[in-house]
């Protein structure tokens, strides 16, 4: 959202309400079909006040990947509990992902960032920062809770921590686009226990 508007009267809306709202519209439509219109009508706010509070469209569509980006690391840090065995951070991490994923009013909508952002982030130079930066921050801690592991002796000493990260985030991308591609639940919870296995090992 812009960080400085004009004076005046405080704004009459929740504008974290508000981008929540929005981003429903262009996980539904995708940024390049959500019109105005649809986003006006989602978040009951005319063009102009939409424009005077989060700037153009592609503004507020990055604010939407910032919030989603927020809300993911808080999900993911919660999942990573030290306190847990690698094996079940890396469980519920996918099982969290799998309430987001599966969840849509006519379909599963798989993951906001991986379903909308990977097809602008061409065109968009900002949205591909942050896309990018997303990325980035999901493998980085995922790889300090894999290092703890090599240290606690979970993982094989010569375990290259940052490209098992990799990895395991790679496993969480497949489940966002074969969820959104209609694979049913237990494929995935199938590949999600797959996933849990290539990292920490069969038991």
């Amino acid at each position: 959202m812009k960080s400085e508007k004009k004076q005046g009267r405080p704004r009459a809306f929740d504008a974290k309400a508000v981008i929540g709202q929005a981003r429903e519209v262009f996980w539904d439509r995708g940024f390049s079909a959500a019109s105005l219109d649809n986003l006006s009508a989602a978040t009951k706010l005319n063009r102009p006040s939409l424009y005077g509070a989060f700037g153009d469209k592609e503004d507020l569509y990055l604010d939407t990947l910032e919030g989603y980006r927020e809300d993911s690391l808080v999900i993911l840090s919660a999942a990573l509990n030290p306190a847990l065995p690698l094996r079940e951070n890396l469980a519920r991490i996918y099982a969290e992902a799998l309430k987001i994923y599966l969840h849509g009013e006519t379909a599963a909508r798989g993951c906001f960032l991986i379903s909308t952002a990977t097809a602008e982030a061409i065109q968009h130079d900002r949205v591909r920062e942050v896309l990018r930066r997303s990325l980035n921050e999901f493998d980085d801690a995922i790889k300090e809770r894999m290092e703890l592991s090599v240290e606690q002796g979970e993982l094989p000493a010569d375990t290259d921590a940052a490209t098992l990260a990799k990895l395991a985030s790679a496993v969480m991308h497949s489940l966002a686009v074969r969820a959104r591609a209609g694979d049913t639940r237990e494929t995935l919870e199938a590949i999600a226990r797959s996933g849990v296995d290539f990292v920490c090992g069969r038991r």
